[in-house]
């Protein structure tokens, strides 16, 4: 049953309110922060209350303004939408109690601005999550690579403007080149641009046209950093821990994954996508990028660089096992929406604890580390398990339903390429956490007078990125939490 209802705009306004409280509270950093915190849950409040309305079957709908018919800003509220805006809303409130941590103990700059932007980046995202019809999808992801360029060139450094600039100048090029034309072309071939189930385009429609309206919106959607449109990600690792921790869980390479997810299963429809063969051939594409991905993150010191291209390999599970067309392929990929999330800002949020507390950014310096940071680093530990698949961590449903949809689908290559990937995973990731446990700390001198250097975990950072280290654990344990969204959505 479809409910009018504007929850889903009340979900998205809260933080953009905030936005503006934040700004007025420039001189007022306690409350500032207060008012981050406050919208953070709030958020997370009215989209959780719509979870009983929409896995009892029921669709929440608000429609803004109609520009003409098939064209309008509308929202509708399904299991999908919801389970990426519930995972979101919920990290954000992780995230902003990380912030403070982070951006106090290094005495950061422009604090109202990052906390501005960090606001009206959940809005976009949320606005994404509920989008009824890709214009408005459309619209959401610009706002989010326009509002996050500030975030990610944060630092004003040379290299900070640099990565920002090419940040930019790959989402907002391939959304123009590929993405707008791919919308037009949709709204030109199917009459309407609203998400639909078994999707919008007819058996008789040029079959060599949707074909390149296919590529044209893989190509568009940058952000779910699929070979060779990656380049931007890497570069945006010159933004603060936080912002990285954003970037690559919640706000930006997630909208592009699940963008991509919505084209497959509601533009096009498994049917459609199965007539013209492109699951396979975009099972292959998504295939490369998981290896190349793993085997570059083999090769970076730079603990934040081997997260960046692990979140590259990553991304591409989700896609991989939507296009597999199989039920239990597309169930793994949807998964793993959240699954990744928790997983890789527990990741991020260690990287930014271990910087915080003995500036080291490099694998090579990690040694002994877990010693003296315990609550970081078993944290990690737990992170580790997710991304290689390992139980009793999230992760491992992931693997295990999209190793199952690849034997549904035939497709012992794909099999190949998961099994793979996985001991790729562990060989760049296991060995951090051995070093950090299992190696001598080397003593390092503070002012030359050969005493030790104190490293001391800040409770700030450290209660959040445990939390999320135990989510991935909850994820892994209780399934069904994850399970339920998917089964809503048949």
């Amino acid at each position: 049953m479809t409910i009018i209802s504007m929850r889903p705009l009340f979900a998205i306004g809260v933080s953009i309110i905030a936005a503006l409280l934040i700004l007025l509270s420039d001189k007022k950093p306690d409350l500032r922060e207060f008012w981050t915190l406050l919208a953070s849950v709030v958020k997370f409040l009215i989209i959780i209350s719509m979870i009983p309305l929409v896995l009892r079957g029921n669709t929440l709908e608000y429609s803004l303004v109609t520009f003409y018919p098939g064209i309008s800003i509308a929202f509708k509220v399904d299991a999908l939408g919801l389970m990426f805006a519930t995972t979101a809303s919920f990290l954000w409130i992780m995230t902003s109690i990380y912030s403070i941590g982070y951006m106090r103990s290094l005495n950061e700059h422009a604090q109202t601005r990052y906390y501005a932007c960090f606001a009206i980046t959940l809005s976009a995202a949320i606005g994404a999550a509920f989008a009824a019809n890709v214009l408005t999808l459309y619209l959401f992801y610009e706002i989010i690579t326009m509002v996050t360029y500030p975030l990610v060139s944060h630092k004003e450094t040379p290299e900070a403007m640099a990565g920002g600039k090419k940040y930019v100048t790959y989402l907002l090029g391939t959304s123009k080149l590929f993405l707008l034309p791919a919308l037009v072309l949709t709204y030109t071939v199917a009459g309407t641009l609203d998400f639909t189930s078994a999707g919008v385009f007819s058996a008789t429609a040029n079959q060599t046209l949707l074909i390149l309206i296919y590529i044209l919106f893989i190509a568009g959607f940058a952000k779910a950093a699929i070979m060779p449109f990656h380049g931007w990600l890497p570069a945006a690792m010159v933004a603060p821990t936080p912002v990285s921790a954003l970037l690559h869980a919640v706000a930006v390479v997630k909208v592009g994954v699940f963008s991509i997810v919505r084209i497959v299963l509601f533009v096009f429809g498994v049917g459609m996508m199965k007539d013209l063969h492109l699951g396979y051939v975009t099972a292959l594409v998504v295939s490369f990028t998981i290896i190349t991905a793993s085997v570059i993150a083999l090769t970076k010191d730079n603990l934040k660089a081997r997260l960046a291209y692990s979140t590259v390999s990553q991304l591409s599970y989700i896609v991989l096992g939507v296009v597999l067309l199989s039920p239990s392929g597309i169930t793994g990929g949807i998964v793993h929406i959240t699954n990744h999330a928790f997983a890789k800002i527990t990741l991020f949020f260690c990287a930014g604890s271990i910087y915080v507390a003995s500036h080291k950014t490099k694998v090579s310096e990690l040694d002994g580390i877990g010693r003296k940071m315990p609550y970081t680093m078993a944290a990690f530990a737990i992170g580790v398990l997710g991304m290689v698949g390992v139980p009793p961590a999230g992760g491992f449903f992931t693997k295990w339903y999209l190793v199952i949809g690849s034997m549904e689908s035939g497709s012992l290559l794909i099999l190949a390429v998961l099994l793979t990937s996985s001991v790729l995973n562990a060989v760049y990731f296991v060995p951090i956490v051995y070093k950090a446990f299992f190696k001598s700390p080397a003593v390092e001198a503070a002012g030359g007078h050969g005493e030790e250097i104190e490293i001391k975990e800040n409770p700030y950072i450290v209660v959040p990125l445990v939390i999320a280290a135990v989510g991935s654990l909850i994820l892994g344990l209780y399934p069904e939490i994850l399970l339920i969204f998917v089964r809503a959505l048949k």
